[in-house]
């Protein structure tokens, strides 16, 4: 949840609910943390309840809708009937994107004039530099 955020922007953060919450924050936390507490027992209490109604073992992230269908509607072969259309298409995809890259990263090599070997380095029609002005110590 906080990985984009940078040392900065967490400091204002804990500055900003100092200033909300006062000398109430280590309460707000401890009740904040008591509240996390609470909901992951009762996700765990209702997913046990849920596996020994169902009589299978169900995990918490198996009551995603496609999770649960995928586990425990569809099997094995029905999984594979339906990706293998989709498969060929995917690596079809696939290798054209990569095509298109390695094509691209070809063109950029060839057009940059900073490298020794690119084509653009050679062109002989190239526009010459601007003329260099002098410096304030070359003149006087």
């Amino acid at each position: 949840m906080f990985e984009n955020l940078n040392v900065w922007e967490v400091g204002a953060l804990l500055l900003l609910a100092l200033l909300i919450f006062g000398d109430r924050l280590p309460v707000v936390i401890t009740d904040g943390l008591r509240m996390v507490r609470n909901l992951r027992n009762m996700a765990r209490t209702a997913t046990t309840d849920l596996s020994k109604e169902l009589g299978t073992d169900i995990q918490l992230e198996d009551l995603h809708p496609k999770a649960f269908i995928r586990k425990h509607l569809l099997s094995e072969e029905d999984e594979q009937a339906i990706r293998k259309p989709l498969q060929g298409v995917y690596d079809d995809l696939r290798a054209d994107v990569s095509g298109v890259h390695n094509e691209l990263k070809d063109v950029a090599t060839a057009a940059d004039p900073r490298r020794p070997g690119s084509s653009a380095a050679t062109r002989t029609d190239a526009p010459a530099p601007p003329p260099r002005a002098a410096s304030y110590d070359e003149v006087t």
